[in-house]
């Protein structure tokens, strides 16, 4: 008998990319804040979504992440157990209430992408850098505070996407991912069979739900975005007009629920 979470099954359930939830995540996130072409963010949106309050507020992730599942095996394997992560969020409405979405994210590690195609997030393979700190002072790297500077690079198909900036002025109260806790994401699988192309075998609006969630002290300070173009990625339409503060935090969460929002193929 083949088992196990997601593909491949196998007899065991142990080959499987994504393996049975809960799914205990912790990263170092860097983080900055732009406005893109509202227009853009308009036509990015999942349907059912609207514009947001501030139309064309738009946010850039990089994250340095550890994962493991229940009893955490994947810890003995850090080939398994680590990623690094960069995605856009823009801003948009619900319902009439806040909401946000992700267009485009790119990993580095396979189950990485399961997880995320999992859970609505539309993930690719790509290579991400970010700068590290470490627990002793050093002019090789910088330091989470007044004047440390903070990198994060973002290239898929050997083209650089996305390159930002951040340095660190001052502890602040704000919370960069609170579009994040407001996310709907949009699950998609199409349908190969001749005749039945158009009509996707899944296709729904999700929410995703979180617990244990722990978040360090958030680290502010002024920041640069560049995008570039790709004739792979359409990432470039959503390019800074005006970039404001970045950020740099540890968060920490457990993943092992989705509540659907709206199955699209009703509509």
């Amino acid at each position: 008998m083949l088992t196990g979470f997601s593909v491949p099954l196998s007899p065991t359930g142990g080959s499987s990319l994504a393996p049975n939830p809960p799914w205990h995540f912790v990263g170092n996130f860097l983080v900055v804040e732009y406005w893109a072409d509202p227009d853009a963010v308009r036509a990015v949106l999942p349907p059912g979504l609207e514009p947001g309050e501030d139309p064309g507020k738009c946010a850039v992730f990089f994250s340095d992440n550890q994962y493991a599942s229940e009893g955490g095996r994947e810890l003995g394997d850090p080939a398994v157990g680590q990623y690094m992560e960069s995605f856009v969020a823009v801003s948009a409405t619900w319902e009439g209430k806040p909401a946000g979405a992700c267009p485009y994210i790119f990993v580095d590690n396979d189950n990485s992408m399961m997880r995320g195609q999992i859970q609505g997030m539309p993930k690719q393979i790509g290579q991400i850098r970010m700068s590290r700190s470490f627990a002793l002072p050093s002019q090789a790297a910088p330091s989470v505070g007044p004047g440390g500077l903070f990198v994060g690079t973002l290239t898929h198909r050997d083209r650089r996407l996305v390159e930002a900036s951040i340095r660190l002025e001052e502890e602040t109260a704000d919370r960069p991912n609170a579009m994040l806790a407001r996310m709907i994401n949009m699950r998609y699988f199409p349908t190969l069979t001749q005749g039945r192309q158009h009509r996707p075998a899944v296709h729904e609006l999700v929410r995703q739900r979180v617990r244990d969630v722990s978040m360090s002290p958030v680290w502010r300070g002024p920041a640069t975005l560049e995008f570039g173009r790709s004739p792979w990625s359409e990432i470039g339409d959503l390019a800074p007009l005006r970039v404001g503060h970045g950020y740099r935090y540890t968060f920490a969460m457990t993943v092992d629920d989705l509540l659907p929002v709206r199955d699209l193929r009703a509509d």
